[in-house]
């Protein structure tokens, strides 16, 4: 399973000691966070299961305006 790049991210900022100071005093508004963008992440790929790989997607055609 790969890491998401949310913990990537929250693992870089306690590397520094600003950062480290800044995720003690937001540490619940961080988790919550984190919980909330997983679980809408599931919800998308559960939405949209058969969707193509990023890269192999055909471009959307522009819609002119006009409608039919």
């Amino acid at each position: 399973m790969p890491i998401p790049k949310l913990a990537t991210l929250i693992g870089g900022l306690l590397l520094s000691k600003g950062g480290r100071r800044m995720a003690g005093r937001h540490a619940g508004k961080l988790a919550l966070a984190t919980l909330a963008f997983q679980l809408w992440e599931q919800r998308q790929a559960g939405k949209h299961p058969e969707r193509p790989q990023a890269g192999k997607a055909h471009p959307r055609q522009r819609w002119s305006g006009r409608r039919v």
